[in-house]
């Protein structure tokens, strides 16, 4: 008991300072672009670079975790943070920003993909420990996008040395969880590439909402705010009440029962995709666009939580990390995806055109996924 309170407290502390460096840079990284004379093209792109990063890291993270324990991936994850941080508040030239998104990418990868395998490693339902980090993560979350909106008001560099200092303090506490060894897959197992197996196409679909979110609200969100001249302060506010819903909507899908499971995913997905593609028809009126990223907060909330929960019910325990890594480079995929559909969009469309035609695309894949995911994918999977 003693081990598992320490093993529990440096998981949870370690994910909310973790993710309050993140939301810092989630405000500051565009801010700083746009005030250093970036196009909003120029912005999608590079927060499309940081996606890419955070695709490739996955796609070799579940032959990572056969070799090492997911602990180093956690405290890679907080090094890297720290240095990207720290490259913009030198210099926000081409190299170094580039450089800074590529490593954020990076980190993102190593971080969620090895703090979700830790915390799923027992024989515990996974919706519950997932929704439990998913809950501590956004306490971060919240906090450093408010922080980031303050800080920015006297200058860009400044909250992301505030980020790149909070990022290095994260590495403290993923230095003290247990060091569990690295997965051993059993030798037999069903045909075909993992993520064509039921429960977890569901899950690598969610993180496709999911992570067209993550990436519009890190990317075109603020910059939709700040053309409609919200201050600084407000669109640090506004994304924080984005995230604030989303720990409201992975609390309460951690009670949701197998049978609303399928129900559950829909109106997750009808939800952020209809909400985030009219955020920048509403960005005049603070109100109205709070209202909105809070629905489509909540949305996401359901969906990140729910995703790799589904995936890693459905499979061998062993092959946890491979779930996991697999659901995460779809979210990856839609992370890098919608900034870049958006930026191409963006140079022929106004911007709230191109914000609706990427909620379309969300909200449609809820009916993609029904015709192909019978009802009868649910957690509890074969062990």
């Amino acid at each position: 008991m003693r081990r598992l309170s320490r093993d529990t407290i440096a998981s949870a502390g370690g994910a909310a300072v973790f993710s309050c460096s993140l939301g810092i840079a989630s405000v500051a990284l565009p801010l700083l672009a746009l005030r250093s004379g970036y196009s909003a093209v120029e912005v999608g792109v590079l927060t499309a670079l940081s996606a890419i990063a955070q695709m490739a890291t996955r796609l070799v993270l579940g032959a990572a975790m056969r070799l090492v324990g997911d602990w180093v991936l956690v405290v890679a994850a907080g090094v890297a943070l720290c240095l990207s941080n720290g490259l913009v508040v030198a210099s926000a030239a081409v190299v170094p920003f580039t450089l800074a998104e590529v490593l954020q990418g990076f980190a993102r990868a190593c971080f969620w993909t090895g703090s979700q395998t830790h915390v799923v490693r027992n024989d515990a339902p996974a919706v519950g420990a997932l929704a439990t980090i998913n809950f501590v993560s956004s306490v971060g979350l919240l906090a450093g996008p408010v922080l980031a909106g303050l800080l920015v008001e006297h200058s860009p560099r400044a909250a992301l040395g505030v980020g790149a200092a909070i990022a290095a303090v994260a590495v403290l506490p993923a230095l003290a969880i247990d060091r569990l060894p690295p997965f051993r897959p059993p030798p037999e197992g069903p045909p075909g590439r993992i993520w064509r197996r039921p429960g977890v196409d569901v899950g690598c679909w969610a993180g496709v909402t999911a992570g067209a979110w993550r990436g519009l609200l890190s990317s075109y969100v603020p910059v939709a705010l700040d053309a409609a001249r919200q201050p600084a302060s407000t669109i640090g506010v506004l994304v924080s009440v984005a995230n604030g819903a989303s720990v409201v909507g992975s609390a309460i899908v951690g009670r949701v029962r197998h049978r609303w499971v399928m129900r559950s995913f829909v109106l997750g997905t009808l939800a952020t995709g209809a909400t985030t593609g009219l955020v920048a028809l509403a960005a005049d009126a603070w109100w109205a666009a709070g209202a909105l990223l809070a629905v489509s907060g909540l949305g996401a909330g359901v969906l990140q939580t729910i995703g790799p929960a589904i995936a890693t019910d459905s499979v061998h325990p062993e092959e946890r990390g491979d779930a996991i890594a697999t659901a995460g480079t779809f979210r990856a995929a839609a992370l890098f995806a919608a900034p870049l559909a958006v930026a191409s969009a963006v140079a022929i469309i106004p911007l709230t055109a191109a914000m609706g035609l990427a909620g379309a695309l969300i909200t449609a894949s809820a009916a993609v996924v029904r015709v192909r995911s019978p009802a009868t994918s649910h957690p509890g999977g074969p062990r």
